[in-house]
């Protein structure tokens, strides 16, 4: 659970100004819009993507948190945002931690929507001894099962198009293939190779494509806890450039420090080539476009 205090704190203080009688609006239970779609509200605009991918012109998606500059992390929740979600008939979270506003914000509406959870549809654990990496958007297979457990809830909200929503899903469930055929491309090209990261955001696309982690845990681990690195473990990671230990480095751009930044123009100066990667979507972008574009410049990157 990372960088969840700040946002349970608003969450809370927002709850209580609100009351449960002014989040009573709006029928969960029903399809949820006054033109007969279904009103689906999602943490972040990857999980948007998916909704409407799957629910097409039938349904109504909101995502919380749209903004491709924002750290998603730093996110406080409004009044606003209670409303949204006293009105979804579907809400689509992350889980794992990452958007603990949402189950805050549900706690004090009257209304009960269904709840697609990501990392518990994933099936991801953490490891004895070591955290759960909830960034689950960037393992394909678990965004395929996403999209089929959204397909089966509106299935049951609305019936008389449950057929479309499974297509839809499969449809979707195709393209993922397609991204799995690349990450299995580099695996088979690059394999073994090492990477370093400044945040586990991008992990599982990593290791997914057979590429191995150098950074310490210690670096990764302070950054996405915004504490300070430890000198003897930012000197570590540095080395990695210097020594030319890492065929590229991950970068998340989205949150950035002092510390990030050191890291970032070591790898510059070594000529160990960036790849950017963000938490949410670029503006202009879909899931599936979005990361074929992550797995091109990875797939670059280390080819260079």
């Amino acid at each position: 659970m990372t960088r969840t205090t700040t946002l349970l704190a608003a969450t809370t203080a927002v709850a209580l100004a609100l009351g449960l009688a002014a989040c009573s609006s709006g029928d969960a239970t029903a399809a949820g819009n006054g033109d007969g779609t279904v009103a689906v509200v999602t943490s972040t605009n990857v999980y948007g993507d998916i909704a409407s991918r799957v629910g097409g012109d039938r349904v109504s998606v909101t995502s919380i948190v749209d903004d491709p500059a924002a750290d998603p992390h730093s996110f406080e929740p409004s009044a606003h945002t209670q409303l949204l979600l006293s009105k979804a008939a579907l809400v689509v979270e992350n889980g794992g931690g990452y958007d603990d506003f949402v189950d805050t914000m549900l706690d004090a509406v009257s209304t009960d929507p269904v709840v697609v959870n990501a990392v518990d549809v994933s099936g991801k654990t953490a490891a004895a001894g070591e955290e759960l990496n909830e960034h689950v958007w960037y393992d394909f297979s678990s965004m395929a099962k996403v999209a089929d457990v959204i397909a089966d809830e509106l299935g049951t909200i609305d019936p008389d198009h449950a057929a479309t929503y499974t297509a839809n899903a499969a449809s979707f469930g195709a393209d993922i293939d397609t991204l799995v055929a690349g990450s299995d491309a580099i695996k088979a090209a690059h394999g073994g190779e090492g990477v370093a990261i400044t945040e586990p955001v991008p992990l599982y696309l990593l290791e997914n494509a057979g590429l191995v982690d150098k950074t310490p845990e210690a670096f990764s681990e302070a950054i996405e806890e915004e504490t300070d690195v430890p000198p003897t473990v930012l000197r570590e990671t540095l080395a990695l450039f210097t020594d030319h230990a890492v065929k590229a480095l991950v970068y998340n751009e989205q949150t950035t420090g002092s510390q990030t930044e050191l890291v970032l123009a070591a790898a510059k100066k070594s000529g160990t080539p960036v790849v950017p990667v963000t938490e949410t979507m670029p503006e202009g972008t879909d899931y599936v476009s979005w990361m074929t574009a992550n797995l091109d410049a990875v797939s670059s990157a280390l080819a260079s």
